[in-house]
């Protein structure tokens, strides 16, 4: 796939990046998730009539296809859908799609290089917050990073079935994610909070990354609820048992975690185990549930 080389910013565009840097991240992002729990009745429902005018939010999908049917901004910001809006793939060598979006970048990860966007790579140990011994799976693998919007179904969901190994919460930077800012702030994925989870596949290790964002005022898990607030300051390690009563057992397409507001989810894949669908490219609208890739290794 051809991509266009890096162009240098604008003036006008170098002053939107440094008001970026410049912004209060956490205090912002703390006052939207207060903001997003208030139970305001008839205000909380013109906000969210509002945000679904202004962002074309499909309510027709969702379980509940009245603003007025939510009691929190939250509430309706990871609303469930219809069962069977999303058909999941059920040929056995298909992964499917982890969550409605946008392709920002995909393909190979050369040694331990990533494409974060036209003219910026990061590294897997950065991405995975230095744990050496994670990263030396993926090097030579495959990545896809999805962007989910503001209009998009902010639950995610597993690829193909999964035993839970291992979740890191990484404390960090709360850019915002969407697509500008991707092409102008360097190592932006590697920098900014995010829960890392590694999973056991019959393909070999894969892992699922949700990244935090700006005014993204919490990300949760199903087996751990939510997970930030309260932000821990340092890397926080959980290791899990692969058998057992407390083991974590996921079934392709079975919801895995959520964004409380938007971001994305980075998946690695190890060297020779997956081959990406030829129908997506940087930019193809996803939908949770269609193929993603088809099992070679």
């Amino acid at each position: 796939m051809q991509r266009q080389a890096y162009n240098s910013p604008s003036y006008g565009q170098k002053a939107k990046i440094a008001l970026h840097y410049l912004l209060p991240q956490l205090a912002l992002t703390r006052m939207a998730g207060w903001l997003a729990e208030q139970k305001w009745g008839a205000v909380t429902h013109f906000i969210i009539k509002a945000f679904a005018k202004k962002y074309q939010v499909n309510l027709g999908e969702a379980e509940k296809s009245n603003p007025s049917d939510y009691a929190t901004f939250n509430e309706f910001f990871i609303r469930p859908l219809k069962e069977n809006a999303r058909p999941i793939n059920q040929d056995p060598q298909a992964l499917c799609l982890p969550a409605d979006g946008k392709v920002s970048e995909l393909g190979n990860i050369e040694q331990n290089q990533l494409l974060q966007a036209k003219g910026h790579t990061f590294t897997l140990e950065t991405l995975l917050a230095n744990d050496s011994e994670l990263a030396d799976k993926f090097k030579n693998g495959n990545f896809i990073t999805t962007y989910l919007s503001p209009k998009d179904y902010h639950r995610v969901h597993m690829p193909c079935d999964a035993t839970l190994k291992k979740m890191i919460y990484v404390p960090g930077e709360l850019f915002s994610v969407n697509p500008f800012l991707a092409e102008h702030i360097p190592n932006l994925f590697a920098r900014n909070e995010r829960v890392i989870c590694e999973f056991e596949t019959a393909f070999g290790p894969m892992v699922q990354i949700l990244v935090g964002a700006t005014i993204t005022a919490s990300m949760s898990t199903v087996w751990a609820g939510v997970i930030n607030p309260p932000r821990a300051k340092e890397v926080v390690t959980y290791e899990y048992l692969s058998e057992g009563e407390t083991a974590v057992k996921l079934k392709k397409g079975q919801e895995m975690g959520a964004f409380r507001l938007g971001s994305t989810v980075i998946n690695l894949f190890p060297q020779g185990a997956v081959q990406f669908e030829d129908y997506l490219n940087q930019g193809t609208v996803t939908r949770m549930g269609e193929r993603l890739a088809k099992i070679i290794g």
